[in-house]
């Protein structure tokens, strides 16, 4: 399996958030899509959830619309970012080619919701695994470690260095998010705003309305790359959040697919030109060393 990359999807930081508008995935400028090399004659065993999505050649993949380098919705209506690319990767294994996935959007307060109502086959959303989400669905994964970060407004008036300054700010997050529960429940000090999605922590940033807006680096990198004459990063993680893979509880064996499509990924280099034309175009860095895939 091959993804080819797409330079031109982020050629100089091309991706403009527009000044972060809060109407999600109308900000992004035209990208052309990665192809991916399907598998045919896929011959799963029967009744389990690959062999029903293969004999249907369609699946629907929750994921954000709002995030650049993970999940940002282009003009035409359709996600672009390094989640869709991963998404991507899993449905070819299936034999189902990227026109043929149904992409639905998914914030953070309704991503379990959505997998346990049968919405989605699978969510790929910057979606940190952890031990509350595993009491209602399961996770693949996982295929990145992020970590908790601060943005604020362009030369950080306010000298916000960690989350111990925020004692007093009004910060902005995301309802559902563990970055808002990290802040909820161990710097109790700050005053929390919540929104539905991250752009809408953006523009309340760049109005002034929120002091500082915190969630996970890579995604904070993005709305920074869109706007960088109003926002910083502060540049100090302070958490530890693996993005999984998140598929209804008890698929053990489309958990085990998808955990040995991850690692074939991996190995073929693919997982690496994924990131390298999404999130990485956007971050100027280079694919990390991909986590170790749990197999709980």
């Amino acid at each position: 399996m091959r993804i080819t990359r797409y330079a031109a999807a982020f050629a100089a930081l091309g991706v403009v958030l527009a000044g972060c508008s809060s109407e999600a995935g109308d900000t992004v400028e035209d990208a052309a899509d990665a192809p991916v090399e399907v598998e045919e004659n896929v011959d799963f065993e029967a009744g389990t959830t690959m062999a029903e999505l293969a004999e249907a050649g369609t699946m629907t993949v929750g994921t954000k619309f709002d995030q650049p380098g993970f999940g940002l919705r282009t003009p035409a209506g359709t996600p672009e970012g390094f989640d869709v690319e991963v998404a991507k990767i899993i449905a070819a294994e299936l034999g189902i080619a990227p026109e043929d996935i149904t992409w639905t959007e998914t914030v953070s307060a309704n991503r379990e919701a959505f997998i346990e109502e049968g919405r989605v086959d699978m969510v790929v959303a910057t979606y940190t695994i952890n031990d509350d989400r595993k009491q209602r669905i399961d996770f693949a994964g996982p295929y990145y470690e992020a970590g908790q970060d601060i943005m604020v407004a362009e030369g950080n008036p306010l000298g916000i260095q960690g989350p111990e300054d925020l004692a007093g700010k009004n910060v902005c997050s995301v309802e559902g998010s563990t970055p808002a529960e990290e802040i909820r429940t161990n710097y109790p000090e700050a005053q929390l705003t919540l929104f539905d999605v991250y752009s809408k922590c953006a523009d309340a940033l760049a109005n002034g309305q929120v002091d500082a807006v915190t969630t996970d680096n890579v995604i904070l990198t993005g709305l920074v790359a869109g706007s960088p004459d109003q926002f910083d990063l502060v540049g100090n993680p302070f958490t530890e959040e693996p993005y999984g893979i998140g598929i209804p509880k008890g698929d053990d064996e489309f958990r085990a697919f998808i955990n040995d499509t991850l690692e074939q990924a991996y190995e073929s280099g693919a997982w690496a030109e994924a990131w390298d034309s999404t999130a990485g175009a956007i971050s100027g860095t280079e694919a990390p060393e991909p986590p170790a895939v749990d197999r709980y």
